[in-house]
């Protein structure tokens, strides 16, 4: 099989000089000498190859040193805008030059088919059409500026449970429907390189998997970038570099990144088990790979160069990939800018993501609240902002603002503030490496809930921020938010009937109280201006902006609840036998009611739709009106029934095809434009590839996927 990329004369250049030894250092890690990089791949002096350091990045640059806070991936999504995800990737690409990184591992892209999947904040949604636009958005920014852009974990990567081990057993037609689009996307918007996943997929490791690494990544869709494995998660050398990977990672063990760097007594924690590899089958069956799968790619990748097992010509062209990257973003001549890091801009940026991204979803006439409200805020971590979870997105910020802060900044009227519940400790990796999968804890602290509910009786209004905790490596038990904090919203919300409860979350969560509050937003993890942007859309500063790239639904009417086979899977198979029906598709199909559709969510302005109308071949136009007196922001979403057609699985009832974000003004309209993916046309046929069969297409244009407004057809 020849997967080689094109060469530029200076890369085949490179090739003729480097030695085989060479060649092979460029294809795995090592220690990072500055000690401030996820991951390093050391350069060649004599031949002036740089060295490349990579930064962990999906929600913001993770360094040793501080940078800016973004909002979690899913509350991007939230906005229904990609255009903002181009803004944040070229942010954070201005800040990994800022730090000396030259490849950011973002984004995260897998599909939300888990609502328990601890790492669900870190991706985008349950939507192929949605995870694509946003992926290709922040891949497209990041290399504005650059930077290598990864898109990761390739593929079916759906769950941290056995995360290291389980086989995503998924139809063909399912994974090019559902998992594969938005790394497809992603490679179209230009990555340079892409990092498999832990997990196999059929039976096959994905760093070794053949049929998806050379022949649809780099075959079908001329990916012409690097593909580099998960940390320690390889298991062979021949098979893994005969399968397509370019790239293992961190490259070197355990012992030799502690030796290096002295990080044996800062990761020991009283265990002796977390220096050394005792115990290591033990700590690293669940959620976490071995990690004495370190070095596959160095001696023992040049003995089997040596002798013939992996062929030269497969050497070379790892290492053309690597260095054609290299070359793109301009490291060989240093032609690249310095950066930035936490700027004005970029500030701002990270608030209008989190307040586009807060979605509205009850609101009995309480909010926006009155400047002169007395406000009773309470919550168990109402003093701290929610900057994302645990696990290799951890950013830490310059500054943050806490949703007290940002209240009582706001305010004119008394704010009160009391939390009236333990604060909830969120679950960290290293909580999952020892061994605790559970949803968070409280702290010992004496906290008084009565002292709680008080203060909201005495109040015009009580704010009550809740929050679950979510962590890579382990998925959360169940969707209830942590410790007795529902119990605290009842007895606030018989105090005050004024109660508005303001919900920080990694994904969906059961929200047993809310047809006894005044009003819900969720916010999901809204970066380092939670409390900034918490107040502008609390006091009608901003409309709520976000609609769910998720279904909110009772935790038993999920597609993979109550089938161990489904997830988290039987002798370490995870059965994908739920077929396209995912998420919004499933509760369609089913005829299930959720708690709240995807794509809703509510706005303090009151939007009127026009008639639809087709004005192309996948185009549809629709007016909408501002009917109140403020401003307001719509996304207009299209759905599109495909007629019926020779099928071996069960076709969803409607898939999203299209949307757009709106700004329209008090009383005015504007002509919303639609483009139809092509994709949510058609079916993916074994024979065939992608087929839009003959027929009427019913268009549904709408606010959410059960609120359509109105239905045109297309002919195809």
């Amino acid at each position: 099989m020849d997967d080689a990329t094109e060469r530029s004369e200076r890369i085949a250049d490179l090739l003729d000089r480097l030695t085989l030894e060479e060649k092979v250092s460029l294809t795995h890690g090592a220690v990072d000498p500055a000690g401030n990089a996820t991951g390093y791949v050391p350069g060649v002096d004599r031949l002036g190859i740089p060295e490349l350091r990579l930064a962990d990045g999906p929600l913001g640059v993770r360094t040793e040193d501080p940078a800016t806070a973004f909002p979690a991936s899913i509350s991007l999504a939230a906005t229904f805008d990609p255009d903002l995800a181009r803004e944040q990737g070229r942010a954070m690409a201005r800040e990994a030059l800022a730090r000396d990184q030259d490849v950011l591992l973002a984004p995260g892209l897998n599909l939300i088919r888990v609502p328990h999947n601890g790492r669900n904040f870190e991706y985008y949604s349950e939507d192929p059409v949605v995870s694509g636009r946003f992926a290709a958005g922040v891949v497209s920014g990041i290399h504005d500026e650059d930077v290598i852009a990864t898109p990761k974990h390739f593929v079916a990567n759906n769950q941290e449970s056995h995360r290291a081990e389980v086989s995503a057993e998924v139809d063909e037609r399912v994974l090019r429907e559902l998992y594969l689009p938005a790394f497809r996307d992603a490679v179209a918007a230009g990555a340079g390189a892409l990092m498999t996943a832990y997990n196999r997929i059929n039976g096959t490791y994905a760093s070794e998997h053949e049929r998806l690494l050379r022949e649809v990544l780099k075959g079908e869709w001329d990916f012409d970038g690097v593909v580099m494995s998960d940390w320690f998660g390889t298991q062979f050398t021949a098979d893994t570099a005969n399968g397509g990977l370019d790239l293992q990672m961190p490259g070197v063990r355990p012992d030799e990144q502690l030796e290096s760097d002295g990080t044996a007594d800062a990761e020991d924690d009283g265990d002796d088990s977390a220096d050394t590899s005792d115990g290591v089958a033990e700590r690293f069956a669940d959620g976490l790979p071995d990690p004495e799968r370190g070095d596959y790619f160095s001696d023992a990748l040049q003995s089997a160069v040596e002798s013939g097992e992996v062929p030269e010509e497969r050497l070379d062209d790892m290492v053309a990939r690597l260095l054609g990257q290299v070359e793109r973003v301009g490291l060989f001549d240093g032609d690249r800018g310095e950066g930035a890091v936490d700027t004005p801009d970029h500030r701002d940026l990270a608030e209008r993501i989190a307040v586009n991204g807060t979605v509205l979803l009850e609101n009995d006439g309480v909010l926006p609240l009155a400047a002169d409200d007395d406000v009773a805020l309470i919550g168990p971590n109402v003093d701290e902002a929610i900057t994302g979870g645990g696990g290799s997105s951890e950013t830490e910020p310059v500054v943050s603002t806490s949703p007290v802060e940002g209240v009582e900044a706001r305010a004119d009227g008394a704010v009160t503030v009391e939390r009236g519940h333990e604060r909830i400790v969120p679950v960290t990796l290293l909580d999952a490496i020892h061994g605790d999968q559970g949803d968070g804890g409280a702290d010992d602290e004496d906290v008084d809930r009565d002292a709680a509910v008080a203060a909201a009786a005495d109040a015009d209004v009580a704010v009550v921020f809740v929050r679950d905790t979510a962590t890579e490596a382990a998925d959360r038990e169940d969707l209830r938010l942590a410790g007795e904090q529902d119990e605290l919203v009842e007895a606030v919300a018989a105090a005050n009937d004024r109660t508005v409860v303001v919900v920080g979350s990694s994904g969906p969560v059961e929200l047993p109280w809310r047809e006894d509050v005044a009003a819900v937003l969720q916010t999901w993890y809204p970066g380092q201006a939670h409390g900034d942007a918490a107040a502008a859309v609390l006091y009608g500063d901003a409309d709520p902006g976000g609609r769910l790239p998720v279904t909110f639904a009772p935790e038993p009417d999920y597609p993979t609840a109550g089938d161990e086979r489904r997830y988290p899977g039987v002798d370490y198979e995870a059965h994908y036998d739920e077929g396209l029906l995912v998420g919004y598709r499933h509760f369609d199909a089913a005829g299930v009611d959720p708690t709240y559709p995807f794509g809703h969510g509510d706005s303090y302005a009151e939007f009127r739709y026009g008639d639809a109308e087709v004005t192309g071949d996948r185009t549809v136009h629709v007016d909408v009106a501002n009917a109140s007196d403020r401003d307001g922001r719509e996304v207009v979403q299209a759905y599109v029934a495909a007629p019926e057609a020779p099928d071996d699985l069960e076709r969803p009832p409607r898939e999203l095809a299209g949307f757009a974000a709106v700004e329209v003004p008090a009383g005015e309209s504007r002509t919303v434009e639609l483009t139809l993916d092509e994709r949510a046309l058609g079916r993916y046929d074994a024979d065939e590839g992608w087929t839009v069969d003959d027929g009427e297409f019913t268009v549904h244009v709408g606010r959410s996927s059960r609120d359509l407004r109105d239905s045109v057809t297309i002919e195809r």
